[in-house]
């Protein structure tokens, strides 16, 4: 494809009339290099080609083959020439005739019989506002570029920090970072499962669920906040106990707040504000911190709960032994209602052998 940097401009004269392109060819010719087609067919290959392809196009309107309007229109439809200034060459001077071609994209009319002041005014011109756009495209292109890079270093780096805080948490909890990695796995498997569903479809979008991605890792960052002699505790916990264990949810979701006041809000901290305040809250009521029912809790907070709480019956805690996949399934299916929305199990129950393969994916060491 030809350089723009080269030092003349290349000019498509496209005429049937020898007279005109020989008028036209000595104006034009010191200061551009002119390239001449005598039919509209010829025009075509010769502004498609690879070495050919011209800065500028003069048309002429009336030809022998295809007239210059149509020509005009398959330029304008072809990617490769479809940016190149066209200006038509007629005899003709009618309103209609003018309006036809600026509707086609041409971007100007010099009419016959040629002067050569504005031959040579208006094809500089033109020259000069393409070299424009085409500078101020590249200038936005580099731009959008650097935005996208920009874009992708702020991701990783909230990224980094989210798995740092997110890992943190999990180690105070004896637990290791393939729990992170689990209940990601797991919520991405129900959201593409329920993303038609008709309760579901206008929440779970594309961006949605990969803010959800994301964001699941701090589901429990506020048990940083739990003393070490409850959250490590080998054996069962005494009512005091778990409402100091309780407190986690509530205590993550003030962190949140917290820098939210400091740095200010996005959709992305929303979104871990509601997982990490709500994925202890059950179907009927009897969960925390808030007690919330049914569809008052968030559906956010929904899905966590189910992945969150498969993903500890089927692995070792400190205070019990893991449970096979078929009992934690089990266990799921019977609390349908109880614990969890109805119809995240029915997802979770066509999923279950893809939440196994998860499981084993990524078992802990």
């Amino acid at each position: 494809m030809k350089k723009h940097n080269e030092q003349k401009a290349r000019i498509l004269l496209v005429d049937d009339e020898k007279f005109y392109i020989d008028v036209l060819v000595e104006i034009l010719n010191q200061n551009y290099q002119v390239i001449v087609a005598k039919d509209g067919e010829s025009a075509l290959q010769r502004a498609t080609h690879e070495d050919l392809i011209p800065d500028l196009i003069l048309l002429d309107i009336l030809m022998p083959d295809i007239d210059g309007y149509e020509v005009c229109q398959r330029l304008k439809q072809n990617p490769l020439t479809r940016d190149i200034p066209v200006i038509f060459l007629t005899v003709k001077s009618e309103v209609d005739d003018e309006l036809r071609g600026f509707t086609l994209g041409a971007v100007d009319y010099i009419t016959k019989p040629i002067s050569p002041p504005i031959v040579e005014s208006r094809v500089a011109n033109h020259l000069a506002l393409a070299r424009g756009k085409r500078i101020l495209s590249d200038e936005n292109s580099l731009l959008e570029l650097r935005v996208q890079e920009r874009t992708k270093e702020i991701r990783r780096t909230q990224d980094v920090a989210i798995r740092c805080m997110a890992s943190l948490a999990e180690t105070r909890d004896n637990e290791t970072g393939n729990h992170i990695k689990r209940t990601q796995y797991y919520i991405r498997l129900l959201c593409e499962k329920l993303k038609d569903h008709p309760e579901y479809k206008e929440y779970l979008t594309e961006d949605t669920v990969d803010r959800l991605f994301r964001s699941a890792p701090l589901h429990d960052i506020g048990k940083v906040g739990i003393p070490d002699q409850i959250l490590m505790k080998p054996g069962k916990l005494t009512e005091d106990e778990w409402v100091v264990m309780r407190t986690h949810s509530q205590l993550g979701h003030d962190a949140l707040v917290k820098a939210e006041c400091d740095f200010g809000t996005t959709e992305f901290l929303a979104m871990a504000k509601e997982v990490t305040l709500t994925h202890h809250e059950k179907w009927d009521g009897s969960g925390y911190p808030q007690g919330l029912k049914g569809s008052q809790i968030p559906i956010f907070g929904r899905l966590m709960a189910l992945a969150d709480v498969y993903d500890a019956l089927v692995n070792k805690r400190v205070y019990k032994e893991a449970y096979s996949h078929g009992s934690a399934v089990e266990i799921i299916l019977e609390s349908s209602g109880s614990h969890f929305d109805p119809v995240i199990v029915e997802a979770f129950k066509a999923l279950e052998g893809e939440f196994n393969d998860i499981a084993i994916k990524f078992a802990d060491s």
